[in-house]
């Protein structure tokens, strides 16, 4: 009886939730509830983490070059497209870049900005076959707590975002990281084509410098809304969660900065770039 009694007050504190997302994006794919994302993940942590490296125990690694070549440059096109449209959607048409708020209007502009904003999560689903590649290649020492808490959190978390607050200045870090994914896959495209291309990686040095910048800027750019006098953004709770996830990665990459050009030393191979595919 306690249980379906607390099982009954949930229920009605989630209809009670759910009655403020945002009403343009009913019907959308996978945005009913946040259940069918938490399964994917759930499963995708799942088969990372446990049941693939069981399948793979005994196989030999699958020799994934091509298609890994085909999906790096995909995803490059992909965020490509992405930047473009979170431009024109806001962040090149009247975004101030300091207190921009969700505009929840049906206007083309706006239209725009929720169909990027959902096109930007369900990408999130796509790059984890970054860790199913990983898996399918016996590369499991790359297949680490950060790269998989960074995977799954980001299409969870998002998911939240689109429902309840596609645009303004909560899309700033995901702007940003369709840039950073232009750079980073076609590296890894690069790579995906063989020792021949390798001399063209020249830049690779830099790499890591991009991804700390970046961090730097998320961190900046959101902190400013604890500074303004008066921002009237909707959901200010979101950008605690970009700035907690913004900082926190800061500190992880410039740990990584200082080992790694201050101190010299030579880390494993799954951090000599950063952190593996994880942006």
């Amino acid at each position: 009886m306690a249980f379906s009694n607390l099982t009954s007050k949930a229920i009605l504190l989630y209809d009670e939730w759910i009655k403020d997302a945002d009403p343009r994006l009913e019907g959308w794919p996978l945005m009913s509830s946040p259940f069918p994302t938490t399964f994917i993940i759930g499963t995708y942590v799942y088969f990372v983490t446990s049941l693939g490296p069981k399948l793979m125990e005994n196989k030999k690694p699958f020799e994934l070059r091509q298609i890994m070549t085909f999906y790096n440059f995909s995803v490059v096109a992909l965020s490509l497209y992405m930047t473009y449209e979170f431009l024109m959607s806001g962040w090149a048409t009247g975004y101030s870049f300091r207190c921009d708020i969700v505009d929840y209007s049906r206007s083309p502009t706006a239209l725009r900005m929720v169909r990027t904003c959902w096109l930007y999560y369900f990408s999130k689903f796509i790059e984890l076959l970054d860790t199913i590649f990983f898996v399918l290649r016996k590369k499991n020492n790359q297949v680490t707590f950060l790269h998989v808490f960074h995977h799954s959190i980001m299409p969870w978390t998002w998911w939240f975002g689109v429902k309840f607050a596609a645009g303004g200045l909560g899309t700033f870090h995901a702007l940003l990281n369709c840039i950073v994914h232009v750079v980073m896959y076609t590296y890894y495209g690069i790579c995906s084509l063989g020792p021949a291309y390798h001399k063209y990686l020249w830049w690779k040095k830099y790499m890591t410098t991009i991804q700390l910048v970046q961090f730097i800027m998320i961190t900046v750019h959101i902190g400013q809304i604890y500074i303004m006098d008066d921002c009237p953004y909707q959901y200010p709770i979101f950008m605690f969660i970009i700035w907690l996830y913004g900082s926190m990665f800061l500190v992880l990459f410039l740990h990584f900065w200082y080992h790694a050009y201050t101190k010299g030393q030579r880390l494993p191979k799954v951090a000599r770039n950063g952190i593996s595919k994880d942006q």
